[in-house]
């Protein structure tokens, strides 16, 4: 019986400002990356979205990235190894101090935005991410774009990781995701999304913007919760994976 995570970026809205609906995305998702403060979430955001996630039975995750508000993290930013070592512990632990004063259990770290882009190909940073994980605590496990560098380092440094495809992101032909500022980066159509899941399920590759099948596993599936249409295309994916028999269960 094949099984799948479906995980989602939430905990995304800043003082009064709300970005996706986390309490709907909750009912479809099998694991919660939330945001730790730096590319969005606040203390109260944090500690409401760790309730929902325990509410719901959603596995919990820290989600850490550049410390850039205004870009939401998704803006390249020139860092050392060391700072990022130091962002991603720094942003764990305040994650991991909410989730324990609710009485819950930290499951996975994955990287946000610009930050998990570089980590896919800069050894030095994936290497950081890594150690930084493996440091706070070695039971974590290190979600990252499949078959990447932050793959590789996290298996390294003797962290479980888990394989990384998007729903709705396209590729390109060396198994990386097409950059935000591309006008095909993202699917828009619910079926072409859907078709790219099962996809990646059943024949474990993609095909990329060039028309090229890349290779892939896949261990979780990336939802995004901040779209206009992301509630309705995780119901619609959560029913058509439940019909042909897929299991959605968090990544453990």
């Amino acid at each position: 019986m094949m099984k799948i995570d479906l995980n989602c970026d939430l905990g995304e809205s800043f003082g009064a400002y709300k970005i996706g609906n986390d309490e709907e995305m909750m009912k479809y998702i099998t694991s919660a990356n939330i945001a730790c403060g730096f590319h969005a979430g606040d203390p109260s955001i944090m500690r409401r979205t760790v309730r929902l996630a325990l509410n719901h039975g959603v596995s919990i995750g820290a989600h850490p990235g550049l410390p850039d508000l205004y870009g939401f993290g998704r803006r390249e930013i020139s860092v050392t190894a060391d700072e990022v070592y130091d962002l991603v512990v720094y942003q764990i632990g305040a994650l991991q101090a909410f989730v324990t004063s609710e009485g819950g259990k930290m499951n996975h770290v994955k990287p946000h935005g610009a930050l998990y882009n570089m980590c896919a190909v800069n050894q030095d940073l994936a290497e950081s991410v890594a150690k930084a994980v493996y440091h706070v605590n070695p039971d974590l496990i290190l979600f990252g774009l499949n078959n990447s560098t932050l793959i590789y380092e996290g298996e390294k440094v003797g962290l479980k990781t888990a394989n990384e495809v998007f729903a709705d992101r396209t590729y390109q032909s060396d198994g990386t995701l097409t950059p935000r500022s591309h006008p095909q980066a993202l699917i828009e159509s619910d079926e072409a999304s859907i078709n790219q899941v099962l996809q990646m399920i059943f024949e474990k590759k993609v095909t990329s913007i060039d028309q090229v099948e890349v290779p892939l596993h896949a261990d979780t599936i990336c939802l995004h919760g901040d779209g206009q249409h992301a509630v309705k295309f995780a119901k619609k994916i959560t029913e058509t994976l439940t019909s042909k028999e897929v299991v959605l269960t968090a990544y453990k």
